[in-house]
């Protein structure tokens, strides 16, 4: 429990890198926008590579593929919900809104990062590898997703403890999300287990697609494509070393 805890941190920590980034650099958002692209296919690769094949080898594919249906529904009613009270534009670095209240960015930052931190918890069952191809992964994408929001944040007037303060209880989250994913399943069977991560993956690929890929694309263009299979190739290679 104690590892996954400290993995979970980890992941984490790239939050606070990011976000104290986002704050001190001036950074243009096209740089910005191709980070995020980036990061976006090496939580793709990893996504499809470690935890939907484990998920898969666990489960079974019919049981995989219903939890990653649930984890995206899931994540839809939490992201609607989220969206409805200021919060559509968290992971924006042009437009954070400066009426959004703090409560509602922190809600949205816990949505997006608690599935990949208990897809960090639950990967490290039983000693294997995979959880060090899925903390890799969310450590690269976390660092341009909080940079990208950080810099929005700033935009709109938030005071620099501010924005470091919600990073702080995210990471703090993401710790504790990693930890209780790795107890509540560690004497689990393989089912349970991999529908978790078929979940954890429905959850982030949604988070992807829904926020992160939308606001490369606005401010990268055309490029975003290849930088995120640049990515996706990053993680793949990192999979099977």
């Amino acid at each position: 429990m104690l590892e996954a805890a400290f993995w979970g941190f980890v992941g984490g920590v790239a939050l606070l890198v990011g976000g104290y980034a986002g704050i001190r650099l001036s950074a243009s958002l096209r740089s910005i926008g191709l980070v995020m692209a980036f990061g976006s296919g090496v939580l793709i690769s990893a996504l499809t590579f470690e935890l939907m094949r484990e998920a898969s080898d666990l489960a079974g594919g019919v049981a995989a593929v219903v939890a990653m249906i649930a984890g995206s529904l899931t994540f839809f009613v939490g992201d609607w919900f989220i969206d409805r009270r200021g919060g559509d534009r968290r992971k924006s670095p042009h437009k954070s809104a400066a009426t959004t209240g703090g409560m509602v960015l922190v809600l949205g930052s816990l949505l997006d990062g608690i599935p990949e931190s208990a897809a960090i918890g639950v990967s490290l069952i039983g000693g294997g590898s995979v959880g060090v191809a899925v903390v890799a992964a969310v450590f690269l994408s976390n660092v341009p997703e909080a940079l990208s929001a950080s810099a929005g944040m700033k935009a709109s007037g938030r005071s620099t403890g501010s924005i470091m303060g919600i990073w702080v209880a995210v990471t703090a989250a993401s710790t504790l999300a990693a930890a209780l994913g790795y107890a509540v399943l560690s004497q689990a069977g393989d089912g349970p287990t991999g529908a978790v991560e078929a979940f954890a993956a429905g959850a982030v690929l949604t988070m992807l697609v829904d926020t992160m890929v939308p606001e490369a694309v606005e401010h990268a263009g055309a490029l975003v494509g290849i930088v995120t299979a640049l990515g996706f190739a990053a993680a793949f290679l990192l999979s099977v070393a």
